[in-house]
């Protein structure tokens, strides 16, 4: 029986899974789990791998555990809502569903932003320092995200608390999901998000206005194929992803700097290197930890042959700290560090994310004007984290000012 060298269920992988990354890219960087998928963790491999245009439809996925597991959790939420996203489809189906909301969801667009992102920023910062104490997640990493995708897609505020609440249960999908009463509460929360967004669409064709929902909706009535269950997944999708993942560059990005305080002093005494020093923080503890391709046909990689139909694990966490590519300082934090950006926690290839725009300049107000306001920034407790092993990040930040 192969060796089990990885084993994210094993205790304390969620709170610390860098040194079981360390011991797989060490040991066995192309490996083939007991379990019946693949495990890449080395920078190079993983890099191909993503741009090697495999697929991402786990129906190409051979007969076995693995097809099995995948279509349990299809049958009870991918199925729904998030099936006809563009994270669960290959060309030519991707291609058609990023090129439409790739022409409204442009850089310019999200630069635009930057001074409503500021005005956010700073409303939660008053109110931390009126507190003293607060839960980080709370009180900023969590309602950011939250208020600019609602923004940016023009979802009416009235809306807001519950469309939260089931994007919370929703991005559980992203994680291997066991638990039968878990996927019954997913699969009913897709039903009702679902509900609620063809209702906010069915308003918007009534209601146009300059935000992101009705320009994808006018690019579909202006020909374009795109359905109302297809702008449903879209747009569930950008709350799913958009939204977690820049909460955990936050947080991530402010746990780092509160472990590392000469890295603290050095973004004080230099915030011009605020922007670089978010490229390290995705770098150095990435908002998403895996990501997964299947092959089409026998892939040789590293000396090893995975056979077609075979799913894959992509440890971008792992990549991001393989010395082969970092060099001997990977497992330190430097904000300064010159080839930061290289990192790849928004992937490559054809579905490299379409909003690191956004999570960039989100983490960017955020980090640096929260550590420019308040010198005294430090732990209040112990950081919980949120035991998930793809979109890690903490469940409690408690911070003093």
């Amino acid at each position: 029986m192969t060796e089990l060298l990885f084993n994210p269920f094993e205790p304390g992988f969620t709170d610390d899974p860098y040194p079981a990354y360390r011991r797989l890219r060490e040991t066995e960087p192309v490996h083939e789990s007991p379990f019946g998928f693949w495990v890449m963790s080395g920078y190079e491999d993983i890099a191909a791998l993503l741009r090697a245009g495999m697929s991402v439809d786990d129906h190409k996925l051979a007969s076995g555990p693995v097809r099995d597991q995948r279509e349990q959790l299809d049958a009870a939420t991918r199925g729904g809502v998030l099936g006809l996203s563009m994270l669960e489809r290959d060309p030519p189906d991707h291609t058609r569903l990023r090129s439409l909301v790739g022409k409204v969801f442009t850089p310019r667009k999200v630069a635009a932003l930057e001074p409503e992102i500021t005005a956010l920023v700073d409303a939660r910062l008053d109110e931390i320092a009126e507190a003293g104490r607060v839960d980080l997640m709370a009180a900023l990493a969590f309602p950011l995200p939250f208020a600019v995708i609602s923004k940016l897609l023009g979802i009416p505020e009235a809306g807001h608390e519950r469309v939260r609440d089931l994007s919370g249960l929703l991005v559980r999908t992203l994680e291997p999901v066991a638990d039968q009463e878990l996927l019954d509460a997913v699969a009913k929360a897709g039903i009702e998000m679902a509900e609620i967004i063809r209702e906010i669409i069915a308003w918007k064709r009534a209601h146009p206005a300059e935000d992101l929902l009705s320009a994808l909706i006018a690019a579909e009535q202006d020909g374009d194929r795109l359905s109302d269950d297809e702008l449903i997944a879209q747009v569930t999708l950008l709350y799913v992803a958009g939204h977690e993942t820049t909460m955990n560059l936050i947080a991530n990005g402010v746990t780092a700097l509160l472990r590392n305080p000469g890295q603290l002093a050095l973004l004080r005494e230099r915030p011009e290197l605020a922007a670089n020093a978010v490229e390290e923080f995705l770098r150095y503890d990435s908002p998403v930890q895996q990501t997964r391709r299947i092959t089409l046909e026998p892939y040789t990689v590293a000396g090893r042959t995975i056979p077609a139909r075979t799913f894959v694990i992509a440890a971008l966490a792992a990549a991001n700290r393989d010395p082969r590519f970092w060099g001997d300082d990977a497992e330190d934090l430097r904000i300064d560090r010159e080839l930061a950006r290289n990192h790849i926690s928004f992937g490559a290839g054809a579905h490299h994310c379409l909003g690191p725009a956004l999570a960039r300049l989100e983490g960017r107000v955020a980090i640096e004007r929260l550590v420019r306001r308040f010198p005294r920034l430090g732990f209040a407790g112990e950081v919980e984290m949120n035991g998930r092993m793809n979109l890690r990040g903490p469940q409690h930040l408690p911070v003093s000012v």
